[in-house]
């Protein structure tokens, strides 16, 4: 399926939100990563990602914190976050089409580059590149 339409609402942002992390539930790279680290706290976790998305790809400053921090002793290098950014655009572009899909594949790309930067950084790590 492609998405006919761009991501316009808040209600595109939890479709996306809710379908994406569905997605890294039962990814078997990532699944049992997120499931240890969130085990019953996946409902706290989806309503920051849906205010964190709605702020960065709709402006609607609903999201306050630092997304770096809990992410920086996770047990990932590159290979996790090429499945992430993976099933992100498979997300995106099987529900959304248009210069908001565009940008939030773009954006989610660059987070992406930047967490395994730090992760890299903070954990010693030589990048894998």
């Amino acid at each position: 399926m492609t998405g006919t339409k761009d991501i316009t609402h808040i209600t595109d942002i939890q479709l996306l939100v809710d379908n994406f992390y569905g997605k890294v539930r039962e990814d078997d790279l990532l699944g049992p990563i997120f499931n240890n680290l969130l085990q019953d706290r996946w409902p706290e976790h989806l309503e920051k990602m849906y205010r964190f998305w709605d702020t960065v790809l709709l402006d609607s400053h609903t999201y306050h914190g630092a997304p770096f921090h809990p992410h920086a002793t996770l047990p990932v290098n590159l290979v996790h976050f090429e499945r992430w950014v993976q099933l992100f655009r498979e997300t995106v572009y099987a529900h959304f089409t248009g210069a908001k899909a565009d940008e939030a594949c773009w954006r989610g790309e660059k987070m992406a580059q930047m967490f395994l930067s730090k992760i890299e950084y903070y954990q010693g790590q030589p990048p894998l590149r």
